[in-house]
């Protein structure tokens, strides 16, 4: 008999957990790291899933490791990001306020495979939210993989990356993509584009490279300005787009390219060198793609008289604005509800199977 008390107060657990998940009672913990007030976009991208969450009823949270975030990070999220990022659910788990339950969620990001370890016998479901390849083994085990710390779900941005995640676990691990959405601040200005060239490199010396080689090969060019654009909140960072005549990017490990996309966003053409593995987004008419650095420079003073002669084919235009309607706030939107909702069902359904068969389970018992 106490095996089916027992029992029974397991089935009493898991029909109230099922009510929770209907009724969205819990929670959806994202682990961020401290950016140390620098502007990363994985970290924007996470805010957005956990503001869109919130929008949709569901109690999603900013998961912090010190209590020192909310002091000095928070503050700066409200500059870089806004006031509705600002605003969000915080939990800092140095302040031991982070109460996990069955039904709950942990979303981690790929580099912190120390904590899908350290939180293999949490009662919640934790799921991989994988924003760079290039990370995924950089704290990984050698022969671990997200399945040994039993994880099974991933969230990615790119069908690209989606495919390198298959091949990389042996498909032992369910990856669902969805697309990072570009903000709505970056549009077109009626103002006229001005002789500035935003560049975006994610090692600063490239961007010392390009600069310095341009007004070497191009002397008369030189009064044609460069600006970095490393360091902006979003909204100095649109209106620079927005003025800008032209963007470089050159990101080898990028997953998927915001910069890129946030310039043509602004109506500003982009040469950028091909990643390494190259976004689906990316073809031949939408930009000017370059295998090498070097000869960046040479397509910069190319562009640059092409759009001084007033030159420039109309084509490019009409291929930026096909590309980044693809990859709008409503559409992200539309993915995350659909998405994070399969994964909610997916749990029910789990409890469901579980649920039936203790009561069977308990009804032979008692016929016993």
């Amino acid at each position: 008999m106490d095996n089916l008390k027992k029992s029974e107060e397991l089935v009493e657990n898991l029909q109230k957990n099922l009510e929770r998940i209907e009724k969205k009672d819990f929670s959806i913990y994202f682990f961020v790291i401290d950016t140390n007030t620098t502007p990363i976009a994985s970290v924007a991208n996470i805010y957005e899933h956990v503001k869109i969450l919130n929008e949709l009823g569901y109690n999603a949270k900013i998961l912090h490791e010190k209590n020192e975030y909310k002091e000095k990070q928070l503050l700066f999220i409200k500059d870089w990001l806004g006031e509705d990022y600002y605003s969000l659910p915080h939990s800092s788990i140095e302040d031991k306020e982070v109460n996990i339950n069955m039904v709950d969620y942990v979303i981690i990001p790929e580099i912190f495979a120390n904590v899908m370890e350290q939180t293999t016998n949490l009662p919640g479901k934790r799921i991989v939210f994988c924003q760079s390849y290039d990370y995924i083994t950089e704290t990984l085990q050698p022969g671990k993989s997200w399945s040994d710390y039993g994880i099974t779900d991933c969230i990615t941005t790119t069908e690209k990356q989606k495919e390198y995640i298959d091949g990389l676990f042996g498909g032992r691990i369910k990856t669902k993509v969805i697309p990072v959405a570009i903000d709505d601040r970056f549009k077109k200005s009626e103002k006229p584009k001005k002789p500035i060239v935003s560049i975006l490199t994610r090692d600063q010396r490239e961007t010392m490279k390009i600069f310095k080689s341009f007004y070497l090969k191009y002397p008369h060019l030189k009064w044609i300005t460069f600006r970095d654009m490393r360091g902006m909140t979003k909204n100095v960072f649109s209106e620079a787009l927005q003025e800008s005549c032209l963007s470089v990017w050159i990101d080898d490990i990028s997953s998927f390219g915001t910069f890129p996309l946030e310039s043509m966003a602004c109506g500003t053409p982009v040469i950028g060198k091909l990643p390494n593995l190259v976004c689906g987004w990316i073809n031949e008419k939408n930009g000017m793609w370059v295998d090498n650095n070097i000869i960046i420079p040479d397509v910069i003073a190319q562009y640059i008289q092409s759009w001084l002669e007033d030159s420039l084919s109309e084509d490019i235009f009409s291929e930026m604005e096909n590309t980044v309607k693809n990859y709008t706030v409503d559409l992200t939107k539309k993915e995350i509800k659909r998405v994070y909702g399969k994964l909610f069902d997916d749990r029910k359904k789990e409890i469901k199977e579980t649920l039936a068969k203790y009561e069977v389970d308990n009804l032979e018992e008692k016929n016993n």
